[in-house]
């Protein structure tokens, strides 16, 4: 079977890359980093092709239309994935580039979409316990979450035969250039604030149980004709239990500080305000970024688990400690 992994360069498009190569997939990747590229190719267990693409550009589509001829599925992984930045540049990474993808699909007649989105959507600076997919979404609570609502309408409004959205929760795991990152960094720095007495529930995602979760998208029948689903490990815990788990497993110090949300808030909206007035780049912190460590938000998984038979095949402690392996590794070949 011949598949398509749009953004393979990228933490998640690459985990996915590597699984459907180990099943015998015939994979060609796109992404713009030829460094990247020649790492995902390095360690995929099997033959994979790059395709080089910048999505938004004037000769994406038909590049991508070319890539595609006999393409039983297309995986769409590219997009901005930031709590920080501009329209402009959300319309391009996470707009343009489903757009692209969906006239792919549409001139090769293309059997089946996945479509990798977000639970971002849900956030609204509350708690929100076992959220079902079919809930209304609120307000988007920045241009991240806006665009890629507005992505999820393109597939829904395309008229393809089979397409799966998947919105994974906070997916962590080797190569994660992002979630665990940003936290172990604030954790080797100084003190981590406990907002709300650091109880929020968080749900998080495996990159293997997400990968997983690509696969039954790929293979299993569907009841409609777009479906979307919630991924998580299906294991919420506490701010500061998740916490203590990462510092074990990460062999770091631990230290915490309570402080109340409305201060923090207010922080995070004076630093959001004075970027915007200097044009300058993404603040240290940003109310979004405060606010998902704040307040709790745990996901239903009812759907994908009786539609697609989805269970998690790594635990969350088994995934934490894998992760924390990788990066200790990593860190011991740097030093």
């Amino acid at each position: 079977m011949k598949i398509l992994v749009t953004g393979g360069t990228g933490f998640i498009g690459r985990h996915i890359v590597w699984q459907l190569a180990a099943e015998g997939c015939e994979v060609q990747f796109s992404g713009r980093n030829a460094v990247a590229a020649a790492e995902v190719i390095r360690h995929s267990p099997a033959t994979v092709h790059w395709l080089p693409l910048e999505h938004g550009t004037p000769a994406a589509t038909a590049t991508l239309i070319d890539a595609t001829r006999c393409c039983a599925a297309i995986v769409h992984c590219a997009a901005l994935s930031s709590p920080w930045g501009t329209p402009q540049s959300f319309a391009q990474a996470n707009l343009d580039s489903t757009d692209e993808v969906l006239h792919a699909c549409h001139a090769n007649t293309v059997k089946r979409l996945v479509h990798l989105s977000t639970p971002s959507l849900y956030f609204a600076f509350r708690d929100r316990l076992g959220i079902r997919e079919d809930e209304p979404l609120p307000p988007p609570v920045n241009e991240y979450a806006r665009s890629k609502a507005l992505a999820e309408t393109q597939v829904h409004a395309a008229g393809l035969a089979e397409a799966v959205i998947l919105r994974p929760r906070a997916v962590f795991g080797p190569w994660d250039g992002t979630l665990m990152p940003r936290l172990l960094r604030v954790m080797q720095r100084g003190p981590i604030p406990l907002m709300r007495g650091g109880r929020a529930q968080l749900d998080l995602t495996c990159i293997d149980n997400l990968v997983h979760a690509v696969a039954l998208s790929l293979t299993q029948p569907l009841p409609r004709a777009v479906c979307t689903y919630n991924v998580s490990n299906g294991t919420p815990l506490a701010f500061e239990d998740l916490l203590h788990s990462i510092a074990e497993q990460f062999r770091l110090n631990l230290r915490t500080q309570r402080l109340p949300w409305r201060l923090v808030d207010a922080v995070a909206r004076a630093l959001e305000t004075s970027a915007r007035l200097r044009g300058s780049g993404e603040p240290l912190l940003t109310r979004y970024g405060a606010g998902v460590l704040a307040f709790s938000q745990t996901l239903d998984l009812s759907a994908i688990r009786n539609e697609l038979g989805y269970r998690p095949v790594v635990t969350q402690n088994e995934g934490i400690r894998q992760h924390a392996q990788w990066w200790l590794a990593q860190q011991g070949a740097r030093s």
